[in-house]
Parts: C-alpha cells; structure tokens; sequence
C-alpha cells in the first residue's frame, strides 16, 4: 500500500477555512465573480473535492447529496463543477427519468434505494424522491393520498439512512421568477441549450405559484433535524457553484490522504518488436 500523507484534524480544519476564502474587492461591478477569480477559486476547491474522494474511498464513507430547486436554477452546472475532476467511480450521479409502469405499482422509495451508495460513495441526485413534493404534486401525477403518505413517511425514510450511517445532505437552488426568465430566454437562443427546454418545463413556468406553495409545504415537513434543508441562492451561477462546493466540504470530515509523489518506471526495452504497417490501420479523418 503506496505510503500517504495524513494530517491531524486541526489541519484539516485549516484546510477547510483556506476553501472558503472572501472575495471581497474580487467583484465587478454589477456584482459577479471576475472570471479569473472564480476559475482560481473553483480550481483550489476541486482539489479539495479530489482530497475529500480519496479519503472516502479510503475511509468507507458513505453520503447522498440531493440537488432540487426549480427548473434553470443552476442544479446540472452545480454537479458537473463537483463531478469533473473527481472518479465517476466513487462521485456518482444519478438522474433518474419518469418511473416505468411497474416502479408505479413499486414502494414510491424503491427505485431510489437502489442507488444509494456502497462503501467509500457519493451520489448525487439530480432531482430525487422530491418529485413527489413538486412536479407530481402540482402536475397531479400523483393522488392526493400518495402525497399525504409521502409527507409523512420521506422524513421516516431519511432518518433511517442517516442512522444507517449515510451522511444525507440536501440543497434547494433558489432563482428569483426573473432570473429564471432570462435563462430560459436564453436556452431558447442557445442552439447547445435548447433541449433542456421539454414540455413539462415549459407547462411549469405557468404554475410558479402553485411550486412556490408546494415547496413551503415540503419544506415545513421534511426539514428535519437529522438531514436539514439548505438553501443556495444561484441567481449568480459562479457563486452558488463556489457556495456549494464550499459547503460540501465543510459537511464531510475529510482529512488529507495524498499520495507521496508518484515516481514512473523505466519503460519496457524494445525486444524485437515490429510495428504493423500504419497504412493497415483505420485513422479518423484529420479535419483539423
């Protein structure tokens, strides 16, 4: 086993305040992140997500991260800035579509549980078993009865992974009615964009209302002491990604595991070995 470098917990306490330094004078005008600013900040907090993997694979660990908010609230952006440096092997995410007929005769739980993580994982949930609270709920997907049951029994159910040892951590992206207009605006514009544009969406937007109520409901259920709600404000993307990594951070009790410097061997001598001919071999086209 390769020899790593483990620090003390005041160490790492250090670390986790050097993660959350202040930007202040480090803004335009109009208040956003400089460029270079966020991509400085965002580079030293992936890192650290890279150091806190190491340590959960290392250590067994297990947490579940819900990502929910509503539609254009920055939740995908939020997971790929978490996601892309770390091994999709141990930060897993899970999207799941609409149930399937037979999930619908199934525990509402069910299909979730089968996600959730194994020693030494993350998982990620783009949208989770709060769909019944939201979209179901307002969309009529569900019955009344189905909901009511819901309410009850999700804050039974995560207490139960919080006590089988699952660290469960919940965000809510919140975007003022505006900013979500401009985004949508600019999806519609965006050629690269425009698929994450459907019909439900759409048919949502006209019912702002109605999720503004169904989300205070939900809240005023399943905030609970044991896997409490937070609340991200992503009406500026840069800095709600900076936030929740941040936060994450400071939830898991990481300690740093890096490797001692990793030192190549000598590659292997040339035997005798004869290259096929390359004129054998099928290129892609160099179009560039």
């Amino acid at each position: 086993m390769p020899k790593t470098k483990k620090k003390d917990k005041s160490s790492k306490k250090n670390d986790a305040q050097e993660a959350t330094p202040s930007v202040e004078g480090q803004t335009s005008h109009n208040g956003k992140l400089k460029k270079k600013t966020y991509e400085k900040e965002l580079t030293r907090l992936q890192i650290e997500l890279v150091k806190m993997q190491e340590w959960v694979k290392h250590t067994g660990y297990r947490a579940v991260i819900l990502f929910e908010g509503r539609d254009a609230a920055g939740k995908g952006g939020a997971i790929k800035r978490v996601t892309e440096c770390c091994s999709p092997r141990v930060v897993k995410v899970v999207a799941l579509p609409a149930p399937t007929e037979r999930e619908k005769t199934q525990w509402y739980f069910q299909r979730y549980v089968h996600h959730l993580p194994s020693a030494g994982e993350i998982v990620l949930f783009d949208r989770s078993w709060y769909n019944r609270a939201g979209v179901e709920h307002v969309m009529n997907f569900c019955t009344e009865p189905q909901y009511q049951e819901f309410l009850r029994s999700c804050p039974e159910f995560e207490r139960m992974l919080v006590r089988s040892g699952i660290n469960l951590i919940k965000y809510w992206f919140s975007v003022s009615d505006e900013e979500q207009e401009r985004r949508f605006q600019q999806r519609i514009e965006d050629p690269t964009k425009r698929w994450k544009l459907s019909p439900m969406d759409l048919k949502s937007r006209s019912m702002w209302m109605e999720y503004s109520k169904a989300k205070d409901v939900m809240f005023a259920h399943t905030d609970i002491k044991q896997a409490p709600w937070y609340v991200v404000n992503s009406t500026n993307k840069k800095k709600a990604r900076l936030n929740v990594i941040s936060h994450i951070l400071s939830l898991i009790p990481y300690e740093d595991l890096t490797p001692e410097k990793i030192e190549l061997p000598p590659r292997q001598e040339n035997n005798g070995y004869v290259r096929p001919p390359m004129e054998d071999q099928t290129f892609v086209p160099e179009l560039y």
